[in-house]
């Protein structure tokens, strides 16, 4: 008895230092059942000790994300080991599938690991302005996830987490909160945003060169920050080194945070980490690929798709990778009524809104899975048919609308595919991608209707998954008005623009080993069948930076010229500005380009010049030159 109310009394007292960990908690608020049962790991690690400090190290760095005005997230491992939890546990609504109480489902450790943490202004790390105490355990893979509180908006902060009662301490970080929410921002915001990272298909080098130039202030991600597939099915990385792990396709819960870990082994994607807060979201292969609300292109919810893939269902799989991201991704809690939910959205004072959108995995009608194409043409303008879900639909045309009347400068909308219409022949009747909007018209004419009936204005769409860049006016070409009233030329008609930006190492979607001359004649058919797509370009792996102000919005696209070794080079492909009230692309010179100075450094530009020089700027060795040689 005397035993029993001890460890009544320790799992109590324990529990805060757990629950300071929010990855203990499920990621729905309403969805306890996705979570881990604290006073069932208290009672476990009862009787052990904590694991020594010398056993333990921070594997995988730091990381901070969704920044609030008065508050950041705050995430580091603290392992004895580099691998991974081995729980091949599932979630099937009951918390009992992830307590870790039986070797049936676990590997389990009963020793607990103790990290403090602080958050300062100042990067000595004597100017406290937070600090706290979390356990950690094998449960949730040794991860740590903290929120910092009482900040003050738009500081910058350094953080650093420490194994308790000791001398290890992992690296410093650096994190920065919003401007106060609908004040007045002093200074313009700078934005770097990716997409698609694929381990072994190259390096990450994109990601370093934003922290070598220390260009921005904030990351947006859009998705793919892994992929599923095995060596060799998308990306051979036996030439690299960059064979991920484990080497198959991702089912369980462990092959999920065994390939973000080793993500994570990239110096770049760990160095950008540390340097800035991210605010993310999914595309399909955090999960799989082509995914929608019952599936995906290679695994159903039938009985031959469950058989054959091993007697793994769809949800299972999804709950799978959705614990994992959770664990390792430096994101919060969304406040929801159902589970899986990502969306949610960013106020940067009253400058700009960013909504984060999920067109992928919460609740999507059935997309194309290669072997449905002709009928997923047939009905891709269903008025049925919705990327989102009618609950994040109305969520979203509230949200654009509420941004609107708060008299906000900007709407930023970080969605994961492109949404502007891409035909890519003469007929017009073949679209680039059913799996992006063109495959969910109706979704895009309700999201248009809400823009011009409720005069929305200022409009920037952001978007990933293509692997190509692509900067276009957002026009409704499906829409009741005359479709002559849109000006290619001059962009009138325009309710916003889009930036599609290219994959950090994703190949080309005209093929892995393309060269610039091969890529020629697709990009001019695209910008001449396309009439609001205004440049374009198939070539270079990249991202691209925003820079957000009051009077307008000015857009910088980089090219990679050499993912195949690790480096610090990066080629200015092309700028872009939109001004204040135009909601168009801002034209320049006689021609009316779209692009600054009228010409780019590759790909197709509508009535301009592409003037390819080659001139390459290494990040590292802070220099310029000619790549290649030429």
């Amino acid at each position: 008895m005397k035993q029993t109310t001890g460890v009544l009394l320790f799992a109590t007292g324990a529990s805060a230092f757990y629950a300071g960990n929010l990855n203990y908690f499920s990621p729905s608020l309403h969805h306890p059942s996705l979570g881990i049962s604290i006073p069932k790991v208290a009672a476990r690690t009862y009787e052990s000790s904590p694991w020594k400090p010398g056993q333990l190290n921070f594997t995988h760095g730091v990381a901070s994300g969704d920044p609030y005005d008065d508050s950041v997230i705050l995430w580091t491992r603290a392992a004895p080991t580099m691998d991974n939890d081995h729980s091949n546990t599932t979630v099937s609504g009951t918390t009992g599938l992830f307590s870790h109480e039986t070797e049936e489902f676990v590997k389990l450790s009963k020793s607990t690991v103790c990290v403090d943490w602080k958050v300062a202004t100042d990067e000595k790390l004597e100017k406290v302005a937070d600090e706290g105490r979390v356990w950690t355990s094998s449960d949730i893979d040794f991860t740590v996830k903290v929120e910092a509180k009482r900040l003050f908006p738009f500081t910058t902060y350094y953080y650093q987490f420490n194994i308790c009662d000791s001398e290890k301490s992992s690296p410093v970080g650096r994190t920065k909160t919003l401007p106060a929410r609908g004040k007045k921002v002093p200074s313009d915001i700078k934005l770097a945003v990716y997409s698609c990272s694929n381990y072994p298909q190259g390096f990450f080098n994109v990601f370093g060169n934003t922290v070598r130039k220390d260009s921005v202030d904030f990351i947006v991600f859009l998705g793919d920050y892994i992929y599923e597939y095995k060596n060799g099915q998308y990306g051979w990385g036996d030439a690299l080194g960059r064979i991920p792990q484990p080497d198959r396709l991702t089912f369980t819960l462990y092959d999920y945070r065994r390939r973000i870990a080793t993500y994570r082994t990239d110096l770049d994607l760990v160095a950008n980490h540390m340097k800035f807060p991210w605010i993310q979201v999914w595309d399909d292969h955090e999960v799989a690929d082509n995914t929608w609300r019952d599936g995906s292109s290679f695994l159903q919810n039938t009985e031959d798709s469950f058989i054959r893939d091993g007697g793994v269902s769809t949800d299972s799989r999804k709950a799978n990778a959705v614990r994992a991201y959770f664990e390792w991704m430096p994101i919060r809690q969304v406040d929801m009524d159902d589970n899986l939910r990502i969306w949610r959205d960013f106020k940067f004072g009253d400058l700009f809104d960013l909504i984060m959108l999920d067109t992928r995995q919460y609740d999507r009608s059935i997309t194309d899975l290669y072997t449905n194409v002709e009928y997923i043409k047939a009905i891709s303008n269903d008025t049925s048919r919705s990327l989102m879900g009618p609950r994040q639909e109305a969520w979203f045309y509230r949200t654009l609308k509420q941004s609107s009347k708060r008299g906000t400068k900007w709407r930023l909308i970080g969605n994961q595919v492109v949404f502007s219409q891409l035909i890519v022949n003469d007929d017009m009747d073949l679209p680039f991608n059913y799996d992006a909007w063109d495959g969910y018209v109706a979704n895009r004419n309700r999201t248009f209707a809400t823009l011009y009936e409720n005069n929305i204005t200022n409009n920037i769409m952001l978007a990933g998954d293509s692997h190509a860049s692509g900067v276009s006016d957002l026009v409704w070409l499906d829409g009741p008005t005359d479709q002559n009233e849109y000006d290619p030329i001059t962009g009138r008609g325009s309710i916003g623009v889009e930036f599609a930006g290219s994959a950090v190492t994703s190949p080309s979607p005209l093929g892995q080993n393309i060269t610039m001359k091969q890529t020629e004649a697709s990009m001019k058919l695209l910008t001449s069948v396309n009439k609001e797509l205004q440049w374009t370009d198939l070539y270079y792996r990249g991202y691209y930076e925003l820079s957000i102000g009051y009077e307008g919005v000015k857009a910088s696209f980089y090219g990679s010229p050499d993912i195949r070794t690790r480096n610090g080079f990066e080629v200015s492909l092309a700028n872009f500005t939109v001004r204040d009230g135009e909601n168009r692309l801002q034209r320049y010179g006689e021609e009316m380009v779209a692009s600054v100075d009228g010409k780019v450094e590759f790909g197709s530009l509508q009535r301009g010049r592409t003037v390819t020089t080659n001139l390459t700027y290494d990040t590292e060795g802070n220099r310029w030159f000619v790549f290649g040689g030429k």
